[in-house]
């Protein structure tokens, strides 16, 4: 049954908008796939995707544990989720180079799936990313366990949909970030979209 508290949409939005921004998991999918081949590019997806479930878990319980603490703390939670959007519109408008694409070194796709599993679960954009965003979804900035595990798993099937899409038209995609100007008027028309969400956090939150 689908939680009517939960703005599931504005939610997928939110997510879809970061993923949609070149980064270093991006980066990394296209060119083990142009190098090695779709196969290598599958297994490393399926480690990437359990390393962003694992860590949304985890994300979901501190977020759970923070905000149960009392209504400062999720204002806290809520002011601080404005920041983050601005943190990562920065990071898509100032063309840092996380989109520049390196050849990756030889191994099976065991391997590569390991790689992914562990950066991802140790990634700590993403941890803060659920943490501070995620409550502002929620009537009352305040998801249930069910609820938060939910929309952990949305943000996961987003992920992989996007890296999915990237290796089965790796050639597509390299041509699409390594065009830079495009590639350029992308991460910055998404930074300003991301930009608008953490505005409209702040609003929210000073309400």
């Amino acid at each position: 049954m689908i939680d009517p508290a939960v703005n599931w949409g504005g939610f997928a939005l939110a997510v879809l908008l970061v993923e949609l921004t070149p980064g270093p998991n991006m980066a990394w999918l296209v060119t083990l796939t142009l190098s090695q081949g779709r196969r290598a590019g599958l297994g490393a997806i399926a480690g990437v995707a359990a390393g962003l479930a694992a860590n949304a878990a985890l994300s979901v319980l501190a977020a759970s544990l923070i905000l149960s603490a009392g209504a400062g703390l999720t204002q806290g939670v809520s002011l601080m989720a404005a920041p983050m959007m601005a943190w990562l519109a920065w990071e898509a408008w100032r063309d840092a180079g996380e989109s520049a694409t390196a050849a990756p070194p030889e191994a099976a796709a065991g391997r590569h799936a390991a790689a992914g599993f562990v950066i991802n679960l140790l990634n700590p954009k993403s941890a803060l990313f659920l943490i501070t965003v995620m409550p502002q979804f929620v009537s009352g900035g305040r998801p249930g366990l069910a609820a938060g595990l939910a929309l952990g798993a949305v943000s996961v099937a987003i992920a992989s949909g996007v890296h999915l899409s990237l290796v089965l038209l790796a050639e597509h995609a390299r041509a699409a970030l390594m065009a830079e100007d495009r590639a350029r008027a992308i991460r910055r028309g998404l930074a300003l979209a991301m930009l608008g969400v953490g505005l409209w956090f702040l609003a929210k939150a000073l309400a």
